[in-house]
């Protein structure tokens, strides 16, 4: 099959931990990104893209795939692609587009889950390095001299130089920053100062009205952000229980400072990227997308990392800009998933849908087409249980306008990067009309049991919907899909070995 020789190219530019509140087209009160602000001043800002798996390797997997993590089998970070799923990305090589991917992967570097159907790849081994990485591609492996994000965008843009002008291409331009351990670029280390950086109003929640498992979660940025990530010893008069108010204001600057010079070379290289469109005349035919892997705390909750299904970890930025299609500064409010990429990328070029796919395209909205029976709800999961880092609960909910439902079920299933201890069975409920920070647990309160009761039945729904088994108690059966396997389980052994070495 060939491609229609009007089928837009499209360029998907993803960074990994880039939390929507970190962008000031979002309303950022932190830091400032006028190129990705381009993207939404010529395109539409989409206010409610959510991940159904908040973690890296599986929302990778999703994106590519249109599945959820039960389906595509990339469950965890300690879990690789099979391909038994099919990709979007494959569908659009078969059409007759050109593609290429360069950055991140995180799907893994066996023959079996490297990457395929591009025409040209070159990618980060597991998370990568920010200066000097060591890249794999078809070639073999080596090291790159450079800043991460600038080489990433270096290759992207020799590539698109490069290509056959006759034909439409498919780009993926996927960062590592701003992941953790956060080393910025030299030239943006005088950017956003200590003491500079605005908190955020919910810096010291007390977590009283949560569950017992999330009050457990190792992601504190007083407790748990250590020196190594920070790259600064605590200073002694910080230390102790009563000096953790001090202690998490000096982390939480350090912190910020770190992760918001990564992010400014983000935003330096989408504005080279999108320089280079204009220049090579196509910009007005090509689909440009940014997005992050999931979101990210930013001390939010006190806390940083994601994992967990509130919305500063639930929701990823989302800009597009197709200047023939979309209208200039819109805004977009209708609910989508990382599921629902696969279909409208596929829909943006007019080739087939994917037969496994649990998605749907979401271009009509971008349209500013009325929908009648779009979704009102999202379904997410989390299954990496208890992980040996961050301990964060297996749990699965669902997201309505109104409302948030939460089930802690508190087991592994024999997930690879899951331990095997046993929690409690909770629930959380947040009424975002009127607690929009998700600051007080409702589930158990009187005046809302015909709402949580509505909600659980959706929740139900949702689950009968995809296909995802609810959690039934211990006597639940270990997962059969591929992914828990010997070598992922020994991966997780050695790993979680490692760190106990460490620490």
């Amino acid at each position: 099959m060939s491609a229609s020789s009007s089928g837009p190219n499209i360029v998907f530019v993803m960074s990994d931990d880039h939390a929507a509140h970190a962008i000031s087209a979002y309303g950022s009160k932190i830091n400032s990104t006028p190129h990705l602000d381009r993207l939404a001043q010529d395109g539409v800002r989409m206010d409610a893209t959510y991940c159904t798996n908040s973690i890296c390797s599986p929302s990778r997997a999703s994106i590519l795939t249109g599945t959820y993590s039960h389906v595509n089998g990339v469950a965890s970070i300690f879990t690789e692609i099979d391909y038994r799923v099919p990709t979007f990305a494959e569908v659009l090589k078969e059409a007759g587009y050109q593609t290429a991917l360069f950055g991140k992967w995180h799907l893994g570097e066996r023959p079996e889950s490297a990457p395929r159907h591009f025409d040209a790849w070159r990618v980060f081994p597991g998370q990568g390095e920010y200066v000097d990485p060591l890249m794999l591609g078809p070639d073999g492996a080596s090291s790159v001299p450079g800043y991460a994000t600038d080489i990433v965008t270096d290759q992207s843009i020799d590539w698109i130089r490069q290509r056959d002008p006759d034909r439409p291409f498919l780009l993926l331009v996927h960062h590592k920053a701003p992941h953790r351990p956060w080393v910025p670029d030299e030239k943006h280390k005088h950017l956003y100062p200590v003491g500079s950086i605005p908190e955020p109003s919910t810096l010291f929640d007390d977590h009283s009205t949560r569950s017992q498992a999330v009050r457990g979660v190792r992601m504190s940025v007083a407790d748990d952000l250590g020196a190594d990530e920070l790259g600064e010893e605590l200073p002694d008069e910080l230390r102790g229980p009563e000096n953790r108010e001090a202690r998490m204001r000096w982390k939480y600057q350090r912190y910020l400072r770190d992760y918001l010079q990564c992010v400014q070379s983000i935003d330096d290289n989408v504005g080279r990227l999108l320089d280079v469109l204009d220049e090579e005349g196509v910009s007005d035919n090509t689909v440009v997308v940014y997005t992050s892997d999931q979101g990210f705390f930013l001390g939010d909750h006190g806390w940083f990392d994601k994992r967990l299904m509130f919305d500063e970890s639930l929701q990823m930025p989302m800009m597009i800009r197709w200047p023939s299609v979309i209208p200039a500064g819109s805004t977009c409010d209708a609910m989508v998933t990382n599921v629902d990429f696969a279909a409208t990328f596929l829909d943006m070029a007019g080739a087939p849908a994917l037969p496994t796919s649990q998605g749907r395209s979401f271009l009509p909205v971008l349209r500013g087409e009325e929908v009648p029976d779009w979704p009102e709800a999202v379904y997410y999961r989390y299954w990496e249980h208890d992980d040996p880092i961050h301990h964060a609960p297996a749990h699965y909910g669902v997201r309505t306008k109104e409302f948030k439902l939460i089930h802690y079920y508190g087991a592994g299933l024999g997930v690879p990067g899951s331990s095997e201890r046993l929690f409690e069975s909770e629930w959380e409920l947040y009424d975002l009309r009127k607690d929009p920070q998700e600051l007080v647990n409702v589930a158990d309160d009187p005046a809302y049991a015909d709402t949580r009761a509505a909600l659980t039945a959706q929740l139900a729904e949702l689950q009968a919907h995809y296909e995802d088994l609810p959690y039934e108690g211990p006597s639940t059966p270990a997962p059969t899909w591929s992914w828990a396997d010997e070598k992922s389980l020994r991966q997780v052994a050695e790993y979680t070995k490692r760190l106990s070495q460490e620490a």
